[in-house]
């Protein structure tokens, strides 16, 4: 049954479809196995258009060049926004979407994005867990992906090929109870798996203190602590179907291919066609290797 959220999102992206706002995307797509695990590999045209577009915004404009500080999500697109979520923060489409119904779940005021995530910004990704499954992800900083410095989280569903913590399932344990920590063997950087209480049909305030104490506690286990100007080193953090999982980051790219969250839940998008072939070379695991701690 569709939920009163997935229906709002899907009215608001047949709407900006409708006034070219939303930008699907067109990949090509790779099968790899590593270590036993299958990694989706993808190229993705649209991200390609994105960069574009974060060309034109350097081009003057009348008044001056754009603030290289604009912020998308402060005063979001109307055509692209599908409403305020609980009192802090607003569902956007993401105007690039990786996936159907690819959403961003953005304070409703500034915050950086290395600032530690709050229990209300795990409220509000539970909301939309809570009637639709999928995975939660969160780009800590630059580093670690993230295209903009305003705190948000972004949702994927649950659907084939799209990143998710099931694909690490054989490879931790069953039977660990909640706020258990564990590693996988399969992961040679630093990381951090906690088991929590969230998914679908998970009551909202439930998966909303499992998972901020789940962040809480892959923080203290990975010794993540903020900075004397109050921010966290970057991090991947991805969430959904019983697990949180977080793993620090040093560097953006492996050569040059920008790898973010979703990279750590078995799908990996590039810019270029040919850089499919430099991941199927050295393979998914020791690409995301690099990139970690």
């Amino acid at each position: 049954m569709t939920s009163t959220w997935m229906k709002a999102v899907d009215e608001c992206s047949a709407s900006a479809l409708a006034s070219g706002d939303l930008q699907p995307v067109q990949v090509e797509q790779l099968e790899l196995e590593d270590a036993g695990l299958r990694f989706v590999v993808r190229w993705v045209s649209s991200l390609a258009a994105k960069d574009a577009v974060k060309d034109e915004a350097k081009v003057a404009i009348p008044g001056g060049p754009r603030d290289p500080d604009f912020n998308p999500f402060l005063n979001p697109d109307p055509e692209l926004t599908v409403g305020p979520l609980g009192d802090e923060h607003v569902v956007i489409l993401n105007k690039f979407p990786l996936c159907e119904r690819h959403l961003v779940l953005a304070r409703r005021s500034f915050e950086e994005q290395l600032l530690p995530l709050t229990h209300s910004d795990f409220a509000a990704l539970a909301i939309i867990m809570g009637e639709a499954g999928g995975t939660g992800l969160y780009n800590g900083g630059t580093a670690a992906g993230a295209s903009q410095r305003h705190k948000h989280l972004q949702w994927i569903p649950g659907v084939q090929d799209n990143a998710s913590l099931d694909f690490y399932a054989a490879g931790l344990p069953a039977d660990l109870e909640e706020q258990g920590v564990a590693t996988h063997p399969a992961l040679t950087m630093k990381h951090c798996f906690v088991r929590v209480h969230c998914g679908q049909d998970v009551p909202a305030e439930a998966a909303a203190k499992s998972l901020f104490a789940g962040f809480e506690r892959a923080c203290q286990q990975l010794e993540l602590k903020p900075g004397t100007d109050g921010l966290l080193t970057p991090f991947n953090l991805l969430a959904g179907n019983g697990w949180l999982l977080l793993v620090p980051r040093s560097e953006e790219c492996y050569e040059g291919i920008s790898i973010s969250a979703v990279g750590f839940g078995g799908t990996l998008y590039t810019r270029k066609r040919e850089e499919i072939e430099t991941i199927q070379g050295v393979g998914p695991l020791q690409a995301l290797a690099s990139v970690g701690c």
